[in-house]
Formats: structure tokens, C-alpha cells, sequence
């Protein structure tokens, strides 16, 4: 494989998608060696299948506002690959979202998914449109909007998405509510349902509780024991609050949250109250941290900062990509930081992520690390397509033996003498799945 070649093509094909490409030379410079041992891959130009999505679609939204008004939006689906199970990815709907942002984490989601054991291919979808300032009567009008839209393009056995940034179970009930009018059928087509309509248990906190699951998992591998240690969190909205939680149960303490106006640090650590604490800031809207100071005394406010800085043990990026770049890197380095986990999707940059690795850091990237959020969603279509409900101690167990079996999948290649190197690790794992299943249904 010619891995320059092949992104300087992509480079040129598609200019700008930096979010996009970044997610390319990871895996192609992951996967490279191992590659190049399989020339049926390259005969049947697995690779240049794989980097192109099986298509994209795109489409208006228009919407009425509570003036009366009528809002035009763009909406997306990119349906990537489909070769081990329906396609399956979230819908982000914030106004940063462009086909870059969505092919990268549409890309990443192929790996993801494949490394969960269950049959799930790749997909990701969303809009320009932001619920932040929004009525509810206003973000049901656009989901309706958008699913009216969306609807011939997805369902369960054919593309499952789900919530992502900006959606939540809020515009999930409103999205599936008008899926249904619109097929007349009540099927499991989008996962992150209300428990009293199909949904299941643990769904909201697991993407922070499998992070935890698995870094508590890399810590035992070093014989590192989690209890004691300190938490650098980023971010402060369902996917910190349940990593927070889980690391708190776990005996670890957070001291530190995230926003957009910068970070709190709290050296008493966040547990309890102050977890909970989170989601009303969360959902107040003001996405913001520093009322956090202000309630709780122990706690400093540093306003444009990142939590990065703060001299702990472990470093959880759990709020967006390329949140955490080379200069916070060297600093956790220096620091003597002994694990960083992406919670976030590609929460790191690549400097950041070659540094990590260059200097033998305990080091996971985001698509094993939080992908016990997709996996819960997994086992969310399975309880749907069997019509049952499982306990919470049933979803707990499975989602604990997933994130086990990803550890010891990114182990198995991503060994390098005394050092496992994830990154190498899930994408190797991820691709060979993949390949082999794309291999044996022929060039389509």
C-alpha cells in the first residue's frame, strides 16, 4: 500500500476535510505493515473502497421558528460502509457540523464499531442546526422536519442512527415519534429511546462508563491500581458526567470540568452533589462551567483555560475532537501523567497522539476507549429486535465483557515488546474485520 499516494489523492479530491484526512493517516499509518502482508487486499483495492463512503446524503431542512418564520438548514447522512451489519452512528445537530466533521467520525465509526463484537457497520449524520437557544416547540419542528427528510434512507436492518452532540433524548423521542407516523411501523430504527419506548437501561452513561471500564482495564494491564488516582476531565455534559460517576464508584477522584468559557478545578474532588450538579448546568443551556466555582466553594474557576494543565494522574478528553493538542501533550508528559484516554472522538490531535506514543505514554485512542456508547446502543437494537428488556445488571455485564474483549483485541496487535500500543492496536484489529468481511461479499 502507498499510503502517501493514497492521501495525497484523497488530499486533492477532497480539499479542506481536514477532520476527515486526520482520521485517514491514522488508521493507513496503523494499518500499513500489516497491509502489505495481504496482497488480496490490495488486489481488491480494499483500501481505496474503505476511504470513500457507500454514499452521502444530503438534504434542505426548512423549519418553522416560534415567530412564524421559516429556517433553512442542511442535513446529512453519510452512510460509510455497511460490510459487517446495518449501518450505525449518531446524529450530531450543532452548528459546527460540515461533511468533514461527519465523514471523520462516519470513518472512525467503522472501527468502532466493528471492534464491539457486534454485527454493526459504519455511518454518522446530523445538521448546521444548534438546539442551544431553541424552544422545545422549535427543536420538535426542526426533527420533524429533518426526519421527513431522512426517513427512506434509514431503519433496522438497513441504517440505525442514533444521538450524538446536540441530540439527545429529547429529540430522539421526536425523531423516532415522526419515523413512526411516517412508516406506520414501530421498529428499533433509532437507538437512545426512552425506556418507555424501547429504549434501554444504562444508555446515557454508558459511553463514560465503558471509558472507565476500559482505562481501569489498561491500568490493571500495568498492575496500576485506579483507586486513589486523580481525574483530569474536559467537558461537562452526559459523557463526562457518566465518566465522572463511573470514576468516582470506581475510587478514583475527578477534579476537574470543562466548557467553552474554560475549567473548573476542584482538588476535593467531584463526587456526589457536585455530579449531579453537572447536568443542570448542562441543561440550563448557558453551556457554561464557571457557576460551578461559584456554588461550590472549594472549587477555582480558570476562564479560557484547559484543564490540561493541572498536574494528575489521568486525563479523560471527553468533550470534542482535537480538543487537546502537542503543547498540552508535553505538559501532561511533564507532569508524569500515567494514562490519557480519549473519551471524545479524535480528542486529541495528531501531535498530541504521536507524542503519547513516541514516548511510550499509556495512551487509548477514542474509538475503543468510548465505544461503550455505541455498544449499549448495539445492545439496545438487539433487546428491540427480540421485543425483551434487559436489567440493568444484564446491560452492565454485557457492556463489562465488550469493553473487555476490545482490550484484549488491541492487545493482541498492538503488542510492541513491553509496550501496547493502542492506537496501533484498534486499528489493526478494526480493519481486519472489516477487510476480511468486505473480502468475502466480493467488489461491491
Amino acid at each position: 500500500m502507498n499510503t502517501q499516494r493514497i492521501i495525497a489523492n484523497l488530499e486533492e479530491k477532497h480539499p479542506g476535510e481536514s477532520e476527515f484526512l486526520q482520521a485517514v493517516r491514522e488508521v493507513l499509518l496503523s494499518i500499513e505493515d500489516v497491509y502489505n502482508q495481504h496482497p488480496e487486499f490490495e488486489k481488491n483495492k480494499i483500501i481505496e473502497r474503505l476511504v470513500e463512503p457507500d454514499r452521502i446524503i444530503t438534504f434542505r431542512v426548512v423549519w418553522e421558528d416560534d415567530r412564524g418564520e421559516l429556517q433553512v438548514n442542511r442535513g446529512y447522512r453519510v452512510q460509510f460502509n455497511n460490510a459487517i451489519g446495518p449501518y450505525k452512528g449518531g446524529l450530531r445537530f450543532h452548528a459546527s457540523v460540515n461533511l468533514s466533521i461527519l465523514k471523520f467520525l462516519g470513518f472512525e465509526q467503522i472501527f468502532k464499531n466493528a471492534l464491539t463484537t457486534l454485527p454493526m457497520g459504519g455511518a454518522k449524520g446530523g445538521s448546521d442546526f444548534s438546539t442551544r437557544g431553541k424552544s422545545a416547540a422549535e427543536v420538535r419542528r426542526f426533527c420533524q422536519a429533518f426526519m421527513l427528510e431522512l426517513w427512506r434512507n434509514i431503519g433496522p436492518d438497513m441504517d440505525v442512527p442514533a444521538g450524538d452532540i446536540g441530540v439527545g433524548g429529547r429529540e430522539i423521542g421526536y425523531l423516532n415519534g415522526m419515523y413512526k407516523k411516517l412508516t406506520r411501523e414501530h421498529t428499533g430504527t433509532l437507538t437512545g429511546k426512552g425506556l418507555e419506548y424501547g429504549g434501554s437501561i444504562l444508555r446515557p452513561e454508558a459511553t463514560g462508563f465503558g471509558a472507565l471500564y476500559f482505562v481501569n482495564q489498561m491500568l490493571q494491564d500495568r498492575d496500576i491500581d485506579i483507586t486513589g488516582k486523580t481525574v483530569a476531565i474536559s467537558g461537562f455534559g452526559n459523557v463526562a458526567w457518566g465518566a465522572a460517576t463511573k470514576a468516582t464508584q470506581l475510587g478514583a477522584k475527578v477534579v476537574t470540568i470543562s466548557g467553552p468559557d474554560g475549567y473548573v478545578y476542584d482538588p476535593e474532588g467531584i463526587s456526589g452533589e457536585k455530579i449531579d450538579y453537572m447536568l443542570e448546568l448542562r441543561s440550563s443551556g448557558d453551556d457554561i462551567v464557571a457557576p460551578y466555582a461559584d456554588k461550590f466553594k472549594s472549587a477555582t474557576f480558570f476562564a479560557g483555560k484547559k484543564p490540561w494543565e493541572q498536574k494528575v494522574d489521568i486525563a479523560l478528553p471527553c468533550a470534542t475532537q482535537n480538543e487537546l493538542n502537542g503543547t498540552d501533550a508535553q505538559q501532561l508528559i511533564a507532569n508524569g501523567t500515567q494514562c490519557i484516554a480519549e473519551v471524545s472522538n479524535m480528542g486529541c490531535t495528531e501531535d498530541a497522539a504521536k507524542l503519547f506514543v513516541d514516548n511510550k505514554c499509556l495512551f487509548a485512542p477514542g474509538k475503543v476507549v468510548n465505544a461503550g456508547g455505541v455498544s449499549t446502543s448495539g445492545l439496545e437494537m438487539s433487546q428491540n429486535a427480540m421485543h425483551i428488556s434487559w436489567s440493568a445488571e444484564e446491560v452492565d455485564q454485557r457492556l463489562h465483557h465488550i469493553m473487555r474483549s476490545i482490550h484484549e483485541q488491541c492487545i493482541k496487535y498492538g503488542c510492541e515488546g513491553d509496550y501496547i500500543n493502542y492506537v496501533k492496536g484498534a486499528n489493526i484489529a478494526g480493519f481486519m474485520k472489516v477487510a476480511h468481511a468486505m473480502m468475502s461479499q466480493g467488489p461491491i
